[in-house]
């Protein structure tokens, strides 16, 4: 048995390891940087596995890195663990059914993905430990993946320095690479106008929620001449009260903006930004904007990506029995009889049978291997990720946690993930990730090949999407 081949059997030993963290952090369910519980968790298991843990890496109270063993390669594997608000959602149901006192639910998977990458972390330490390879394993602590560009603070702050490659997975509907994503810039736009009487004396008033809405008419002409590919949108903070016979004088706007590289998005902002001093400037208004932050777009890299392919392949995907298989045909009875064929008929695609046999056991087990098609496929998503591939090789796959079809940020995917999908999924992505770990301190000659292609990408130009005064959790 080769030394590669040990990975397997580490992971099924440590598999029940792995359960035990995707059940906790989905029961945990925390938003945002506030992941106290979470984090906790995760350090006191990765401390009771023989990491040495830093607490409050970049300043940021939840974020810490496990660190195992000496010497290059050392290898970077991130995993996350923040939820969403108002999508709490009992594991299991198919039905719309949140957890009594929980407002947060996991309906992007990061309890699977916490548990995937914190257990390939561990199986990858469980290599090191019974072969005596040289080489080092850092699994960081990501926390506010969703909104709070957690990972973005942390490449700033110095976080990810002296890393040789990184890894990292998302829970999704089949195992595939994660491809090109889109760069973004979350923006505050604040309106101040002058109250009056809206019946008495509307001409004294100055409406900063007229100023919000011809704002929005603006950009809503804007989109015709901006780039096919970008996306723009919003959602009011403030609409100024709910009382109609006064004049708004107070009305606020946040703002995405994105485009396949952060220069695109940058340039689109600037625009908006016009839109909305032309706003003020119609209304007689006074508007303050202020971006947040935002997220570079990702960028894979090609020799880390073969190398998780590989290992994909290699290892295979989740081991799904009649259980999980169940549990999705309950999933896939919910649906309409056009999303149902809709859901069978992309399966069947992806599984390479027919969709007679799909619909039996309507889960994608197949690994889709990386090719060229793969390394270019834009996805219109975000992820701080990308901050991270600017500065690292970087590449992230995607592994089968649901029913083919199913949206992320859903109650849906959240109650699929929940259950022992989740875990199979979550198990066979860290044997996946852990065995490319071992393959890159086998061949660290591969090292350098991917630093050289991210140069040759890059140009060696980073450049961060955080304002020099912006803080963590601010404007969330």
């Amino acid at each position: 048995m080769s030394e590669t081949q040990k990975i397997h059997d580490i992971a099924q030993k440590k598999s029940n390891v792995i359960t035990d963290i995707q059940h906790s952090i989905f029961d945990l369910a925390e938003y945002g940087y506030e992941v106290q519980k979470s984090a906790s968790y995760l350090e006191e298991l990765l401390e009771k596995e023989g990491f040495q843990v830093e607490r409050g890496i970049g300043d940021i109270e939840t974020a810490f890195v496990g660190t195992y063993g000496s010497g290059k390669p050392v290898i970077g594997i991130l995993a996350e663990y923040d939820a969403l608000p108002n999508l709490s959602q009992k594991a299991g149901e198919a039905k719309r059914c949140p957890i009594e006192g929980k407002k947060y639910g996991h309906a992007c998977g990061h309890s699977a993905l916490a548990a995937g990458t914190v257990g390939a972390a561990i199986v990858a330490k469980e290599y090191l430990k019974e072969t005596g390879k040289t080489g080092t394993v850092k699994v960081f602590g990501c926390p506010a993946e969703e909104t709070g560009f957690g990972k973005s603070f942390m490449v700033k702050r110095g976080c990810f320095e002296g890393l040789d490659m990184c890894f990292t997975w998302h829970p999704m509907d089949h195992t595939s690479l994660w491809g090109r994503t889109l760069g973004y810039y979350k923006v505050r736009f604040d309106f101040k106008g002058t109250a009056s009487h809206a019946g008495g004396a509307p001409e004294l008033g100055r409406s900063a929620l007229d100023a919000c809405e011809l704002m929005n008419v603006g950009v809503n002409y804007l989109r015709e001449h901006i780039i096919s590919s970008a996306r723009v949108h919003y959602a009011y903070l403030d609409a100024g009260g709910d009382a109609p016979n006064i004049v708004q004088d107070h009305a606020s706007l946040l703002y995405f903006v994105r485009a396949p590289k952060l220069s695109d998005s940058a340039a689109i902002l600037e625009r908006v930004k016009k839109i909305a001093k032309g706003a003020a400037m119609m209304t007689e208004t006074e508007v303050n904007i202020k971006v947040l932050g935002g997220m570079c777009d990702n960028i894979p890299n090609p020799t880390a990506s073969k190398i998780l392919s590989d290992a994909f392949v290699a290892e295979g995907g989740p081991d799904f029995t009649e259980e999980e298989f169940a549990i999705a045909r309950r999933f896939l009875d919910i649906l309409s009889p056009e999303e149902r064929e809709k859901s069978i008929r992309m399966g069947a695609k992806m599984q390479g049978i027919s969709e007679e046999e799909f619909a039996k056991r309507p889960l994608v087990t197949r690994v889709e291997p990386v090719d060229e098609r793969a390394m270019e496929k834009q996805y219109t998503a975000s992820t701080d990720v990308g901050d991270v591939s600017y500065n690292i090789p970087t590449t992230q796959y995607t592994g089968t946690t649901s029913i083919p079809g199913t949206g992320l940020h859903t109650w849906q995917f959240a109650a699929q993930v929940g259950t022992s999908i989740g875990d199979k999924g979550s198990i066979a992505v860290a044997r996946a990730i852990a065995r490319a770990c071992a393959e890159v301190w086998e061949k660290p000659e591969v090292v350098e090949t991917a630093k050289e292609e991210l140069l040759a990408t890059t140009g060696g130009v980073y450049i961060s999407p955080l304002p020099d005064d912006a803080k963590p959790g601010e404007g969330m």
